[in-house]
């Protein structure tokens, strides 16, 4: 992957993960939860699914980050 490629995709990613994180601290406080703490409940399984995007989403940006310091 060229770096402009990595650039972008990073750039693709945070943008994505601000959006999710967003919609799940929305979404959390609707349902009475606080998004600080949900590490340590049970959530139901929409936010559940939303918990999961943005984990996936911020260990991609890892990947693509220790690829950046691998390559300097």
């Amino acid at each position: 992957m060229s770096a402009a490629d990595r650039d972008a995709r990073t750039e693709e990613l945070k943008q994505k993960l601000a959006e999710l994180e967003s919609r799940f601290q929305t979404e959390a406080y609707k349902r009475g939860f606080d998004p600080a703490q949900v590490e340590n409940m049970a959530l139901p399984a929409a936010l559940a699914r939303l918990f999961e995007e943005c984990a996936e989403i911020k260990s991609e940006l890892a990947e693509l980050a220790d690829r950046e310091g691998d390559l300097k």
